[in-house]
């Protein structure tokens, strides 16, 4: 048997034990595709992250849930990028770029305040129509189907990694949700891999814009994703594109999420335009927490 470091990172939060963990493997060109599958599947977490040499970046970045690999992730980015950049592997660069599934991706690196901030942009938003039952959707995870907002549409958006996107009336509906996760794929007639992304314009912190929680596709392994960056991403190219198209760019969002979970964390969603085109960032930290040693 082989025993592996995995290093536990929270992201999206400076405090240890709040935020959305992951678990970063920093030699990860060691372990073959099955290996890093069964390091995720010890681990745990959400997402574990690999970080690989490459020939087209800076640096490859693979990412496995418990059950499957997934082309991106926003929280695992994060706590990569940290771990690499605070362990000196990054040679103190400002900016690089990481090579994952969903394409070539710059990223910058910034200091302020004694903290370290890493902005990620993602790939161009993507929605395509949900055609499903409301009211099935709204009872596989918890609520009426009278508590979705009824002038927001429900699309499945993608910056990066697909997720259907649930506009929801009221920020008191989100304490009760209770995703029944294996009923998705059958919902989810058009995407059936997908994740669901619950999301409202009522906040509990007043400088947020939008409180959210994620719940995962049941082929991965997880119930839930407590700090969710990717989906973070696609709800700004959402915000811009369906509740205020004339929005002034730049613009940046803030998104909370994981509070019902007690791990309270922030995601920060740049928003440009150019050429008519959405251009969508993320801009997140992390924090070490801890040394895991699983054997495979």
């Amino acid at each position: 048997m082989k025993t592996i470091t995995v290093q536990h990172y929270d992201a999206f939060s400076h405090v240890p034990n709040k935020g959305n963990p992951a678990g970063v493997v920093v030699e990860g060109n060691q372990y073959s595709e099955q290996e890093m599958q069964e390091i995720a599947k010890m681990v745990g977490f959400n997402e574990t992250a690999f970080a690989l040499t490459s020939e087209k970046a800076d640096i490859r970045i693979r990412y496995f849930t418990p059950g499957h690999e997934v082309d991106l992730c926003g929280h695992a980015t994060m706590a990569t990028i940290y771990a690499l950049q605070t362990q000196g592997l990054l040679a103190n660069k400002t900016s690089i770029t990481i090579e994952t599934k969903a394409g070539i991706l710059p990223i910058r690196l910034e200091e302020k305040d004694e903290k370290l901030y890493i902005t990620m942009q993602h790939a161009a938003p993507q929605f395509k129509a949900f055609n499903g039952s409301r009211a099935a959707l709204a009872e596989s995870i918890g609520i009426d189907e009278d508590e979705l907002h009824s002038d927001l549409p429900i699309v499945y958006g993608s910056t990066g990694l697909w997720t259907l996107l649930i506009p929801v009336k009221q920020l008191s509906s989100f304490k009760k949700m209770d995703p029944q996760t294996a009923t998705f794929p059958s919902i989810l007639k058009e995407m059936p891999t997908a994740s669901l992304h619950p999301f409202c314009m009522e906040a509990l912190d007043g400088t947020a814009d939008m409180h959210a929680r994620h719940f995962s596709s049941p082929y991965s392994g997880t119930i839930q994703d407590i700090v969710t960056g990717t989906a973070s991403g696609v709800m700004g190219a959402y915000y811009a594109k369906y509740v205020k198209n004339e929005l002034t760019y730049p613009k940046t969002l803030i998104v909370e999420q994981g509070q019902e979970l007690e791990r309270d964390g922030r995601v920060y969603v740049h928003v440009n335009k150019a050429d008519n085109h959405l251009d969508i960032s993320i801009t997140g930290t992390a924090v070490y927490v801890t040394e895991l040693k699983v054997q495979i």
